[in-house]
């Protein structure tokens, strides 16, 4: 390859060959300079706004390989407590919303999207940091960040970010209102998010949604559903279950719950609607015990013998959760992945509402149920932006 200095000098021989002159030949020159000078300069500053991006974005572990870490089994993962440490998104350090909205900002800026940016930042802050981004982002720029990304991004990838970007209360009631409108109703969310939510959760999901949803939730509810499973799920809604654990009933629920079921012709719906709704997990796991020693076989054989349908399901999730929550969205997630195509609206759901929650733990009981890692598992079963976005939501590979 000829150097520099020879090209130059071949270069600006021809115009003199031609006839042209001297004056033509210099400015040719010149100009052939000035581009080599400027494609050095571009050069430069984009190695420089990498560098930045990256530094930026690290919270002291590479965010370009989310298969870092191991967390110990904790050992409140199967008697139903949670911890709000067990996230595996946490607030990101030494945050600057300011700094992250200007990234985005050149990230969506001109022709193309930076789509690895987008998905990096996003993953590695927090809902309360989005927020303050959104803010930022709005404040600077004079329009919503949100609706900036959407026009950007699109496909599955689009909706996880949108959902990000939402507030966990927010989303959850957003969750609901489009379980509930439209054809049909989409049982599974319903029972899901009322069966393994707090109740302090479940009362402020009431609230937003009747704010930015324009209507009542029990209403809603009571409109798309009957029977056992509508009584149960309004149960729930009321968020009111009895605190704490009450001794002298742990024997008497077992034996009422044994007589309403296996211990009789027909089933008792309604004494376990009553049980299942209002006693604290604390008590129910207790109940469950006394109930196994008392027929030989666990509560979840009895509601799967006696009921059937969405009731059986809504039931089998709110003893599931009263036993462990993070187990419970471990075989959810395994559900919606394991099969003939993915149910991404489940796995996305999930990964969305309990990576700040308790996601190091659900990966843990999936490992531990399934015998492979929670990562591995959607790195199969998924792809692109949304695939990699989804596995840095999980943290990392177990």
């Amino acid at each position: 390859m000829p150097s520099p200095r020879r090209f130059l000098v071949a270069s600006t021989s021809l115009p003199v060959a031609l006839g042209w002159g001297w004056n033509l030949s210099v400015y040719l020159g010149l100009l052939l300079l000035l581009l080599l000078l400027m494609g050095l300069l571009l050069w430069m500053l984009l190695k420089q706004l990498r560098n930045s991006v990256g530094s930026s974005l690290q919270p002291g572990r590479s965010l370009r390989d989310p298969r870092h870490g191991c967390w110990a089994l904790p050992r409140s993962m199967f008697n139903g407590k949670t911890d709000s440490h067990r996230g595996s998104v946490k607030d990101f350090v030494n945050f600057n919303a300011k700094q992250d909205a200007e990234l985005l900002h050149k990230a969506m800026k001109g022709i193309g999207t930076d789509e690895g940016t987008i998905l990096m930042l996003l993953t590695s802050r927090s809902n309360n940091q989005r927020q303050e981004i959104k803010a930022a982002y709005k404040k600077a720029h004079g329009k919503d960040l949100v609706s900036a990304l959407k026009s950007e991004l699109g496909g599955l990838f689009e909706t996880l970010v949108v959902a990000l970007m939402t507030p966990p209360i927010s989303y959850d009631a957003s969750q609901l209102h489009k379980a509930l409108k439209g054809a049909g109703t989409d049982d599974d969310v319903l029972i899901e998010i009322l069966a393994s939510r707090t109740c302090a959760q479940i009362k402020d999901i009431v609230k937003v949604y009747k704010k930015e949803c324009g209507g009542k939730l029990e209403k809603d509810i009571t409109g798309d559903t009957s029977g056992h499973f509508q009584k149960l799920l309004v149960i729930l809604l009321q968020g009111s279950r009895d605190e704490g654990v009450d001794e002298d009933r742990i024997e008497n629920d077992a034996k009422e719950l044994f007589a309403a079921g296996e211990g009789k012709v027909g089933t008792d719906v309604e004494k376990f609607i009553n049980i299942l709704g209002n006693k604290s997990h604390e008590h129910l796991r207790l109940v469950f015990d006394a109930y196994k020693k008392l027929a030989g076989s666990d509560i979840e054989d009895s509601i799967e013998g006696e009921t059937t349908g969405n009731l059986e399901n809504l039931m089998l999730a709110v003893v599931k959760c009263a036993k462990s929550v993070p187990a419970y969205f471990a075989e959810s997630l395994n559900g919606s992945m394991r099969r003939a195509g993915t149910d991404d609206q489940t796995l996305m759901r999930i990964m969305v509402s309990r990576s700040e929650t308790d996601m190091l733990d659900i990966r843990a009981c999936f490992k531990k149920m399934y015998g492979a890692s929670l990562y591995n598992t959607i790195q199969d079963d998924t792809a692109g932006d949304y695939g990699k976005a989804l596995l840095y939501l999980c943290g990392g590979n177990d």
